[in-house]
C-alpha cells in the first residue's frame, strides 16, 4: 500500500442512521470478522422460552462442519458459508439473547473493504444495536472511526480517492440531480475523465523528454507549435473540468437565494410558489413577514436555500427594525438576490434604494401583478439593474413561475443545459487541485508561446500531472487522505 500502513485490526460500528426502524446493521471488517460473528451469533429457528438455555438455539453438534465452503475455495466461519444470510440470535458471553437477527459472512476480497467483512441485520432499535455492538467489541473488535470502512476500501485499491468521497455526496444527495452526479462519480466517471488528463500529460512529457535526449533526430524533432497546440488542448479540457466547479458546489450544498424587495409586493407568495407549500404568511397588510424566514426549494434538480426577508426600510417599530437588520445581513450574503417590485403600481424611492443595494451583485429582477396592469415596465427595471434577468409574472394568476425557475438554472450552470452526461466537479479538494494543475498548464503554454526552454515547460506538466494525481489519490500524503476519511461518518 505504499507509505501507508494498513490498519490490520479487525473494526466495527453501526451502519445505519440512529433512530427507530425496521432493520438496523452492524458492519465489521477485518481479518476477525468470521470468528467475531462465530463468537456473538447463533444460529437457530426456534423460538426460545425466556430462561431456556442457549443451546437450543445452536445448530446440531458438527451440522456446519464444511458446509461454509467460499467460491476461492477458503473455508469460511463456521456455519456461515460465503454470501449466504443466515437467521439466529444475537448472544452475549453468558448465552443470554440479545436480539433476534439475520447474518451473512462476506470472504475477502469480493467485498466493500477488500476484507472479510460480517454484517448482523438487527432490530431498529437503538438499544438493540447498541447491544450488539457491544458484543462484538467484547469479542475483539475495535470501534470503526468515521469513514473508515471507506478509508479501507481505498486503501486495497477498492476504490480510489475521487469516487470515495462520491459516497459522502451520495450520501447527503438532497435532489434527484445531486444523486445522479454523485452515482457518476462513484462509477468512476470523473476518475476516468482524470486519468485521461494524466495520459495526455504523461504522452507529451514522454515526446518532449525524447526530444530534449535525442535533439540531433530532426524527422522527430518537435515544433514549438506543436508543443502548444497539444498543451492548449490538454488546458481546454482542464478549463471545462474546473468550470463545473460552482455548479458542484451549489448542487451539493444548495444555493444561497434571498428574495428582496419592499413590503407587500408579493415576497412571501414567492415563495411559497417556489416551495409548492402554504409556508409563509400571506396578507394584504404591508409588513407581516418581521423575520427572515428560510427553506430550501428543489429547482430543476438545485437545491435552493431560499430566504424570504421582511421589507428592507427605516422604521420605528423595534420588532421591525430587528427584522430588517436581519434581511440585510441575509441579503449581504446571498449568492443570488431575486428583487421583487409591483408592475401595477410605478416604482418608488424605496424600490430604486433596495435597486441600488443590489448593484453589482447577480440577481433577478420579477415584475409581479402583472395582471393588473403596467405601471412599471420591464426596460425601467432593466435601467435600474443592468445586469438583471427582468421577468413579468403573476403570482396570482400562476403565470411567470416556470421563467422564473428556468433563470435560476440558467445562473447555476452559466446558461448550459444541465445534462445527465456532463462530469461535474462538487468537491473543494478537487477544484484547488484543478486549479492548480490548470495554472501549471497555462505557464507551460506561456513558456513555449514566448520562445523559451521545452525543459521549463516539461517541468510545469510534470507539476500538473501531480496535482491531478491528487484528485484521484495518488501522490498524497497520509495526512490529506486522513483529512478526507475524516468527514466521514461512523459506520460509512
Amino acid at each position: 500500500m505504499g507509505s501507508h500502513d494498513f490498519p490490520h485490526g479487525t473494526i466495527a460500528a453501526i451502519s445505519t442512521a440512529p433512530g427507530e426502524g425496521g432493520i438496523g446493521i452492524v458492519r465489521i471488517s477485518g481479518e476477525g470478522s468470521g470468528p467475531i460473528l462465530e463468537a456473538v451469533f447463533r444460529r437457530g429457528s426456534a423460538r426460545l422460552e425466556a430462561g431456556a438455555a442457549i443451546g437450543a438455539a445452536r445448530p446440531e453438534a458438527g451440522a456446519a462442519i464444511g458446509a461454509g465452503t467460499s467460491d476461492s475455495g477458503a473455508c469460511a466461519p463456521l456455519g456461515f458459508p460465503d454470501r449466504l444470510m443466515r437467521h439466529g440470535h444475537v448472544v452475549d458471553g453468558e448465552g443470554r439473547i440479545v436480539d433476534e437477527a439475520l447474518a451473512v459472512f462476506m470472504k475477502a476480497p469480493k467485498t466493500y473493504t477488500g476484507e472479510d467483512c460480517a454484517e448482523i441485520h438487527c432490530h431498529g432499535s437503538m438499544m438493540a444495536l447498541r447491544k450488539t455492538l457491544e458484543m462484538v467489541m467484547a469479542a475483539g473488535a475495535e470501534p470503526a472511526e468515521p469513514g473508515e470502512f471507506t478509508k479501507r476500501a481505498f486503501l486495497n485499491g477498492k476504490l480510489d480517492l475521487a469516487q470515495a468521497e462520491a459516497v459522502i455526496d451520495l450520501i447527503k444527495a438532497k435532489t434527484e440531480l445531486a444523486y445522479d452526479t454523485a452515482i457518476k462519480q462513484l462509477d468512476g466517471a470523473l476518475s476516468q475523465k482524470i486519468r485521461a488528463l494524466r495520459e495526455e500529460l504523461l504522452g507529451l512529457l514522454a515526446r518532449l523528454a525524447a526530444d530534449l535526449d535525442y535533439p540531433e533526430e530532426d524527422e522527430t524533432a518537435l515544433t514549438a507549435e506543436e508543443v502548444a497546440d497539444s498543451i492548449s488542448a490538454i488546458g481546454d479540457k482542464l478549463e471545462i473540468l474546473r468550470d463545473s466547479e460552482d455548479a458542484g458546489r451549489i448542487i451539493n450544498e444548495g444555493l444561497r437565494t434571498v428574495i428582496v424587495g419592499k413590503p407587500n409586493v408579493g415576497k412571501s407568495s414567492l415563495m411559497n410558489a417556489l416551495l409548492r407549500d402554504n409556508r409563509v404568511i400571506v396578507t394584504e397588510i404591508p409588513g407581516t413577514t418581521r423575520d427572515t424566514i428560510e427553506e430550501t426549494a428543489n429547482i430543476r434538480g438545485i437545491p435552493v436555500r431560499l430566504t424570504d426577508t421582511a421589507g428592507i426600510r427605516d422604521t420605528g417599530d423595534p420588532v421591525e427594525a430587528i427584522g430588517v437588520e436581519k434581511s440585510k445581513a441575509a441579503f449581504n450574503e446571498a449568492e443570488l438576490l431575486i428583487f421583487v417590485a409591483d408592475m401595477s403600481a410605478p416604482l418608488e424611492d424605496e424600490d430604486r434604494g433596495i435597486a441600488a443595494r443590489a448593484a453589482g451583485r447577480p440577481v433577478i429582477a420579477v415584475l409581479n401583478k402583472s395582471d393588473l396592469g403596467e405601471s412599471s415596465s420591464p426596460a425601467e427595471v432593466g435601467g435600474l439593474l443592468p445586469q438583471a434577468r427582468v421577468l413579468a409574472m403573476s403570482l396570482k394568476e400562476g403565470t411567470g413561475l416556470a421563467d422564473l425557475e428556468d433563470a435560476i438554472a440558467d445562473f447555476v450552470f452559466k446558461g448550459k443545459a444541465a445534462r445527465r452526461e456532463d462530469v461535474i466537479l462538487t468537491n473543494a479538494r478537487h477544484g484547488r487541485l484543478m486549479a492548480l494543475a490548470r495554472d501549471e498548464v497555462g505557464e507551460a503554454l506561456r513558456t513555449v508561446r514566448e520562445g523559451g526552454s521545452f525543459e521549463l515547460s516539461e517541468l510545469n506538466l510534470r507539476q500538473a500531472y501531480e496535482f491531478l494525481g491528487g484528485v484521484i489519490g495518488e501522490a498524497l500524503g497520509d495526512d490529506i487522505i486522513d483529512e478526507v476519511f475524516a468527514r466521514f461518518c461512523l459506520g460509512k
